[in-house]
């Protein structure tokens, strides 16, 4: 540990479930040194995702927490939020996720840390953000997803069911945004000395997202409906089905579409008024869509991805989750790791950014309950009797 771009800061994580913890994984993946903090009993509610698991600990918590060290205190004591202060009064970062004013109730908010350590970055990941009408609102990836119109726009078509991006993708990128934000403002303090507060939600998370269609939007003041898999501005840019199973095609730009029709024996096509530039495309994508549907129904999917390779047309197939994690490339990128996970091991993804001289890395896997309670503590200062004691009174534990 600690070989990363980050090694030597030192970040406190107060977070559970996904976005905050997200955040504290590509933090501890680029080197820093993060410590999970977790309640006493069941811990983060991501332990209890299971099945399935892997070596003995629940997949998703696994996943989410790896490369982090592990305390277990409880802040609903007073020698709990003590043991806190402390940590909090020397580290570099720390992220939390709870609803908003419950740190501050504990006297953990970052006014009042500020005091002790005013370089401390502080990263709140709620919600909806600590300011606006619906800064006091809980938020969940479902919730953000259905109020940033990601719902609206993923699916088949009009008339369809409302359909959840797959991945809890408002958490995810709000995690991102977190690190991005703590990294940004670790870059700030070294030419300032001072700290910042970093603030960022599930809810700006998925308005980041919509990217195209906010742009529709914006454009037309008309909002824009799903596509299935089609681009809402350019065409043909989605999956089609083929003999046995289905195909994305990137031929939306003028080269690509002339390379992709005539590696599909279409060349008629790229005479045909109705599809001559993009926006004739877009306009006529229903005809344009059962036409390239027609032909490829033809052929096999490795058939046809052998061709527009050879055209040098983007093209893919439609890959299972085990097919895209077992595939050569996502090998070769190590994006599929081992870790050590107690006395077994476990995969996890790997870093998907790739630094030339301070590499990421994924050395270990999800701490246990508790696992480091006593090295933090120890690192904090505190000596083997008063150890004892804070365990005695249930401030501590693991």
């Amino acid at each position: 540990m600690g070989r990363g771009a980050l090694a030597g800061i030192r970040v406190v994580e107060l977070a559970h479930v996904m976005a905050g913890p997200i955040c504290g994984r590509m933090l501890a993946d680029l080197g820093a040194d993060v410590v999970k903090v977790e309640p006493p009993g069941p811990g983060d509610p991501t332990r209890a995702f299971a099945p399935p698991e892997m070596a003995g600990t629940a997949a998703a918590f696994v996943m989410a927490n790896r490369n982090k060290r592990g305390i277990v205190i409880d802040l609903k004591t007073e020698p709990g939020r003590e043991v806190a202060k402390r940590m909090l009064a020397r580290c570099d970062v720390v992220i939390e996720n709870f609803r908003a004013g419950v740190m501050e109730r504990l006297g953990l908010g970052y006014e009042t840390l500020r005091v002790a350590n005013p370089g401390l970055v502080y990263c709140q990941i709620t919600g909806f953000g600590r300011t606006g009408p619906l800064a006091e609102h809980r938020g969940f990836d479902l919730i953000a997803q259905g109020m940033t119109g990601l719902l609206s726009i993923t699916g088949e078509g009009p008339g369809r069911p409302p359909v959840k991006c797959g991945p809890p993708l408002t958490d995810i990128t709000a995690g991102i945004l977190g690190a991005m934000g703590v990294v940004t403002a670790l870059y700030a303090r070294e030419r300032t000395g001072v700290g910042q507060r970093v603030d960022t939600s599930l809810y700006e998370a998925g308005l980041t997202q919509t990217f195209w269609q906010a742009a529709v939007a914006l454009a037309t003041d008309e909002s824009p409906g799903p596509l299935g898999s089609a681009h809402p501005l350019a065409a043909p840019y989605e999956a089609l089905p083929t003999a046995d199973g289905w195909i994305t095609v990137g031929g939306w730009n003028q080269v690509n579409w002339l390379r992709l029709v005539e590696a599909m024996g279409l060349g008629e096509l790229a005479a045909d008024s109705r599809f001559e530039t993009n926006a004739d495309r877009m306009e006529n994508l229903g005809e344009l869509r059962r036409i390239l549907s027609e032909r490829l129904s033809e052929a096999s999917t490795e058939e046809w991805l052998g061709r527009l390779e050879a055209a040098a047309v983007p093209a893919g197939p439609v890959s299972s989750m085990l097919e895209a994690l077992r595939h050569p490339q996502t090998v070769a990128r190590d994006m599929v790791v081992s870790v050590s996970q107690g006395d077994r091991h476990a995969e996890t993804l790997g870093m998907p950014v790739k630094m030339s001289e301070a590499p990421a890395s994924v050395e270990r896997g999800a701490p246990g309950m508790g696992e480091h309670t006593e090295a933090v503590l120890r690192e904090c200062g505190y000596r083997a009797e008063e150890i004892a004691e804070l365990r005695r009174v249930g401030a501590v534990g693991g």
